[in-house]
C-alpha cells in the first residue's frame, strides 16, 4: 500500500521532482562517463605507459570533490521538494497516518526518483562515454583502430557509491524534518511567505556605486600589472601581495554590486515612468527588490564561480591548444642536447654559495667546443640479467646535425648587454613587450649566432640560406606572439643594432621565427638571437653562452629503435686542458615531447571540462531552485493579479523577467570577470604564440548553453506551470 501511494506521489508530483531528478541524472551521466577514461584511453590506441592509470587516479579523486559539490546540490534541491509538499504531509498526519509512516513513503519516493535518475543516468552515460573515446582519439593525437562497445564496472561502482552517498544523507535530512515539524507548521506552511526585509534604496544604490568602482579598479589593476608570473624573484612578493589586494577588490566588488542591486533597480525604472508604469513592470520590480535583498549573497558566489568555471575551461583549453599547435617549430630535429658555458657569474656563485673545491676545476669559457666529437656513452642493456656494456656511438644514429653556438651579446669580462629589446622598443618608441615587464629578460639581452651555423640549420630544414653580409644581422626568435612582432617590426623599420662597436644593418624585413628554434623544447628555446657574418663574430670576441647540438637520425632508421639507442647515453664531463669550461644541459627527444604535450593536452582538457561543467550545473541548479521557491512563495500574489483582472500572458511576462534577471545577471558579471582575466592571460601566453580562443571559447558556449539554458527553461516552464496551479486554486482566509 505504501510503495502504490508513494509510486503515485511521486507520478503526480513529478514537476516538483523535476529538477532534482534532472541534477541528479546529469551528475550520474557525467560521474560515469568521465571515469572510464582510462579505457577510452586503451581503446583510442594511446600507447603511453601509466597514463590510463594516471588519468583515472587523477579524475577518481576529482570526483570525490564533485560528488560533495553535488551532494549539496541534492540536499538544496530537496529542500524545495519539502516546502512544497509540508501541507501534503501534515494531512497525512491529520488522516491518522503516523510519523513514522510518513517517513517511509518519503523514502519510497526517494527512493524511486534516486533509482530512475541513476538508471537514465547511467544509460546516458554509456552513450556519452562511447562518443569520448572518439574525442579522446583527436586529443591525443591517435586512429581508432579496433573500436568496441564498452562498459566500465570501476566506473559504475564509483558512481554508484557516490549515489548511495548523497541517497542516504537526503533521506536522513528528509526524515528529521518529518520528526522535528510541527503539524500546524505542516498545514499552514503554504500560508507561510518568507519574511523580507526592504532597504534603503538610496543606501542600496550608493553600496553597489562603491561595488562598481571596486569591480573597475580591480579590472585595472589586473590589466595594468598582470599575474605576479613573470615578477622577479626580488619583485614577486610585492607583485603577490598587489594581485591579493586585486582580488580582493574584485570580490568585494561584486558582492557590493548585487547587495546594492535591488535599490538600483527600482530607482532606475521609476526614472523611466513610461516603463514603471506599463503593463506589470510595477509588480515585477518590487518582486526582483524584494527576491534580490535576500539571495544577494548566493548570486555574489554563484557569479564568482561562473568566472572560475570559464576562465578555468577556456584557459586552460587553449593554453594546451598553443602548446599543442606549437610543437612543430618548437622541435626542429629528432634529438638535441644543449652544453651551457660557465660565466663570471656562474664561478662567482659556486665559489660562495656551493663547493670552492669544485669551482677550482672550472674556468671562464674563452670558445665554444665541438659537441659532436665530445658526444660518446655507454648503453649497458640487461637481457636475462647479463650486461653485455654494449658501445652507442652518436655516429650510430645521427644523419644529418648541426651545432648552433649561443653568445652573450658582450666581451669575455665584460657585463651589460650590447642588444636588449627594451632598447629596441625605445628606439621605435614602442612599450615594452607585457610579459617581459618586471623581469630581468634585458639584463641577458639577445643571443648571437653565427650566420654560418644558422643557414647550415635553415638547409637541414628544407629552407634556403639567407645572405647575411658583414654589416647586416637577421634576427630569429621561435616564441612567435608578441617577441616576433618586436623583432619583424624592429627589421622592417630598418633600424640598426651596434655590435661591438660595428653598426649593422638588417639583411631582410622580416623576423624568423619557422627555422629559429636552437634546441627541442616544449616553450620554445630562443627568445632572441642576433645572427651575424662569421667573419664579424670571430673579432668581436663575445662571452660563449651555451651550445646546442641538433640531430636527425639517418634516412630509413626506425624512429623508436634510434631512441631507445639514444636515450640512455651517459655524458662524462667534457674537459679542455684538464678543465671544465661548462657543463652538459637538456637533453630533449622530439617524440618524448610530443607525447608529453599529447598527455598534457588531454589531461588539461578533462580536468577543465569535468570542473566546468558541473560547475555551471551547480549554479544553474542553485539558481533553479531558488526561483522556484519564490514562485512557490509568491503564489498568493499571482492569484490576486489574476482575480484584479490580470491575463496569464502578462503573469507570464512577469516571470520570465524576474528569472531572466536571477539567471542572466550572475553570468554576465561572471562573463565580465572572466573577460578581463583572459585578456591578461592571452597577452602572457602570446609570448609563446598566438593565442586562439575561438574554438575553445565556442565549445565552451555550447556546453555551458546546454547546461544553463536548459535550466533556465525548465525553471520558466515548472514557474508557469505552478502560477497556473495557484490562480486555479480557490483562495480563502
Amino acid at each position: 500500500m505504501l510503495c502504490k501511494l508513494a509510486w503515485g506521489n511521486v507520478r503526480r508530483a513529478g514537476r516538483d521532482y523535476l529538477v532534482y531528478l534532472l541534477t541528479l541524472t546529469l551528475g550520474v551521466t557525467v560521474f560515469y562517463a568521465f571515469n572510464t577514461v582510462s579505457m577510452q584511453v586503451d581503446i583510442a590506441g594511446i600507447k603511453e605507459e601509466g597514463l590510463s592509470e594516471l588519468m583515472g587516479s587523477m579524475l577518481g579523486y576529482l570526483t570525490y570533490f564533485l560528488a560533495g559539490v553535488m551532494a549539496f546540490l541534492m540536499v538544496y534541491a530537496n529542500n524545495f521538494i519539502m516546502k512544497r509538499r509540508k501541507k501534503e504531509f501534515g494531512l497525512y498526519q491529520v488522516l491518522g497516518m503516523r510519523r513514522g509512516r510518513v517517513a517511509t513513503i518519503m523514502a519510497l519516493e526517494t527512493v524511486i526518483v534516486s533509482v530512475g535518475a541513476f538508471v537514465a543516468g547511467i544509460v546516458l552515460g554509456v552513450g556519452l562515454s562511447q562518443l569520448m573515446t572518439f574525442f579522446t582519439a583527436s586529443l591525443f593525437k591517435t586512429q581508432i583502430a579496433n573500436f568496441h562497445f564498452f562498459f566500465s564496472v570501476h566506473a559504475f561502482n564509483l558512481t554508484l557509491a557516490c549515489m548511495l552517498v548523497m541517497f542516504v544523507l537526503t533521506l536522513l535530512l528528509n526524515l528529521r524534518a518529518v520528526r522535528r515539524t510541527k503539524l500546524i507548521e505542516l498545514m499552514g506552511a503554504e500560508r507561510r511567505n518568507e519574511s523580507i526585509k526592504t532597504r534603503n534604496p538610496w543606501i542600496a544604490i550608493a553600496i553597489f556605486v562603491v561595488g562598481v568602482v571596486l569591480v573597475g579598479v580591480a579590472y585595472y589593476r589586473l590589466l595594468r600589472d598582470g599575474f605576479p608570473l613573470t615578477a622577479t624573484e626580488g619583485k614577486l612578493q610585492e607583485a603577490m601581495n598587489q594581485f591579493g589586494i586585486t582580488t580582493a577588490m574584485v570580490t568585494v566588488g561584486t558582492f557590493a554590486l548585487f547587495w546594492g542591486l535591488s535599490g538600483m533597480l527600482i530607482k532606475l525604472l521609476q526614472s523611466l515612468r513610461s516603463v514603471y508604469w506599463r503593463g506589470l513592470n510595477m509588480f515585477t520590480v518590487r518582486q526582483l527588490a524584494a527576491k534580490v535583498n535576500t539571495v544577494c549573497f548566493s548570486m555574489g558566489v554563484i557569479a564568482m564561480i561562473l568566472f572560475l568555471a570559464i576562465t578555468s575551461v577556456t584557459c586552460g583549453m587553449s593554453i594546451a591548444n598553443v602548446m599543442n599547435e606549437n610543437l612543430e617549430r618548437y622541435n626542429p630535429v629528432d634529438v638535441s642536447q644543449t652544453y651551457v658555458y660557465y660565466t663570471p657569474e656562474t664561478l662567482d656563485y659556486y665559489k660562495e654559495y656551493v663547493n670552492p673545491s669544485e669551482a677550482d676545476r672550472m674556468v671562464l669559457a674563452d670558445a665554444t667546443v665541438d659537441l659532436y666529437a665530445a658526444w660518446h656513452g655507454e648503453r649497458k642493456s640487461a637481457d636475462n640479467n647479463d650486461e653485455t656494456g654494449k658501445k652507442v656511438n652518436i655516429a650510430d644514429v645521427a644523419g644529418e646535425h648541426v651545432q648552433i653556438d649561443s653568445y652573450l651579446s658582450y666581451p669575455l669580462g665584460g657585463s651589460g648587454p650590447s642588444v636588449a629589446a627594451g632598447e629596441m622598443c625605445k628606439a621605435m618608441g614602442e612599450k615594452l613587450p607585457k610579459v617581459l615587464e618586471g623581469s630581468n629578460a634585458d639584463d641577458m639581452g639577445l643571443f648571437v649566432t653565427p650566420a654560418s651555423q644558422y643557414n647550415k640549420l635553415r638547409q637541414m630544414m628544407g629552407e634556403e640560406p639567407v645572405s647575411i653580409g658583414r654589416d647586416q644581422y637577421v634576427l630569429t626568435c621561435d616564441m612567435g606572439g608578441e617577441l616576433g612582432d618586436l623583432y619583424t617590426k624592429y627589421m622592417a623599420g630598418g633600424h640598426t643594432l651596434t655590435l661591438g662597436g660595428h653598426e649593422l644593418k638588417p639583411a631582410t624585413d622580416k623576423s624568423d621565427k619557422d627555422t629559429a628554434a636552437i634546441a627541442n623544447s616544449g616553450l620554445g628555446s630562443n627568445p632572441g638571437t642576433v645572427v651575424v657574418a662569421d667573419e664579424l663574430l670571430s673579432q668581436l670576441n663575445l662571452q660563449p653562452y651555451a651550445s646546442n647540438l641538433l640531430v636527425n637520425y639517418k634516412r630509413g632508421m626506425d624512429v623508436a629503435e634510434a631512441d631507445e639507442l639514444i636515450k640512455y647515453t651517459m655524458l662524462d664531463n667534457l674537459l679542455v686542458d684538464g678543465k671544465e669550461p661548462g657543463s652538459w644541459g637538456v637533453f630533449m627527444i622530439r617524440s618524448e615531447l610530443y607525447t608529453q604535450a599529447a598527455q598534457m593536452n588531454g589531461m588539461i582538457s578533462y580536468l577543465a571540462i569535468y570542473i566546468g561543467f558541473v560547475l555551471v550545473v551547480a549554479c544553474a541548479a542553485i539558481l533553479s531552485i531558488q526561483q522556484l521557491s519564490n514562485v512557490a512563495d509568491g503564489s498568493r500574489s499571482y492569484r490576486v493579479l489574476a482575480q484584479i483582472g490580470c491575463d496569464d500572458r502578462q503573469i507570464r511576462h512577469s516571470v520570465m523577467a524576474q528569472q531572466a534577471v536571477f539567471f542572466l545577471f550572475p553570468l554576465a558579471v561572471g562573463l565580465a570577470h572572466s573577460f578581463v582575466a583572459l585578456k591578461v592571460i592571452i597577452e602572457l601566453v602570446s609570448t609563446f604564440g598566438n593565442m586562439s580562443i575561438g574554438g575553445t571559447v565556442g565549445l565552451t558556449c555550447a556546453i555551458f548553453l546546454a547546461a544553463y539554458g536548459g535550466y533556465f527553461l525548465v525553471t520558466y516552464l515548472m514557474s508557469t506551470g505552478m502560477v497556473r496551479a495557484a490562480i486555479a486554486t480557490r483562495y480563502s482566509e
